[in-house]
């Protein structure tokens, strides 16, 4: 009997084997890799993935999928199937030999949530691809002076260097979605990318500046920083204070920040 996508957990199966193979080499995986894969589904992308690396953490909320997994992927050894939600899964628990790579085709509803929960274990994480829709993706890779470009851009720009590699067609999928995928690389930065004191102040800084993104920064952040320290890092770094938050770079934000 055919697998039926459950609606309810925003399942769209990948089929277009062509997009699969292109996945797979855009991974660059080695013998040597660990892999998390999250949602694995029927295990089309698993059993590409456990062929050219040395263990496989094929993760999956459905438990009737995992039935199927454990199945049809008997025979690859590498492969660990695990019945548990990603925002409920402790990473540390799982990669504590080697940094991980983590490959993923996630429900559009909470592709934020899934990559923040991956950023805290960012330390255990060598890199992230994800396949997302298209308009996060391009949330995702925007910079300053793109109408794309938000508050979520520099969190994950400031943890990762973010790129978006190729897009998909929603025929690729069963169902098709609404709307076409784009399949991204997020490469866990060694060091943040830009030098910041305090960065719940920086992130603080940043929310507050686009939560009013039609206000100038000088009346967004009005309450939130002292006018005369605002004042101080116009002058400083020659900003616009009439100048809308999509105007400033991650280092105009840190250089805020610090100041």
């Amino acid at each position: 009997m055919p697998v039926r996508p459950r609606k309810s957990l925003g399942q769209n199966f990948l089929i277009d084997k062509n997009i699969l193979r292109k996945i797979i080499a855009s991974c660059g995986l080695t013998p040597s890799d660990v892999v998390l894969e999250i949602g694995a589904g029927r295990g089309e992308l698993t059993r590409l993935v456990a062929g050219k690396v040395r263990k496989v953490y094929a993760l999956e909320i459905d438990r009737s999928l995992c039935g199927i997994l454990e199945k049809n992927l008997s025979d690859n050894t590498n492969i660990e199937i695990i019945n548990q939600d990603i925002l409920k899964f402790n990473l540390e628990k799982y990669l504590d030999e080697a940094k991980a790579k983590v490959i993923g085709n996630i429900p559009y509803y909470i592709s934020s949530p899934i990559l923040e929960h991956l950023i805290k274990f960012r330390k255990r994480i060598d890199t992230i691809f994800l396949t997302v829709q298209k308009e996060f993706a391009k949330r995702i890779v925007a910079k300053e002076d793109s109408r794309d470009y938000g508050s979520f851009s520099c969190f994950i720009q400031y943890y990762t260097l973010s790129e978006s590699l190729f897009f998909i067609k929603n025929t690729c999928f069963v169902p098709p979605p609404k709307v076409d995928s784009c399949f991204l690389r997020l490469k866990v930065r060694e060091e943040p990318a830009v030098r910041v004191a305090d960065e719940k102040a920086f992130f603080r800084i940043i929310r507050s500046a686009f939560n009013k993104r039609r206000k100038t920064l000088r009346n967004s952040l009005n309450g939130v920083l002292p006018r005369h320290k605002l004042d101080a890092f116009f002058e400083k770094y020659g900003v616009d204070a009439n100048a809308r938050p999509e105007r400033l770079s991650l280092q105009d934000f840190a250089n805020l920040a610090n100041i």
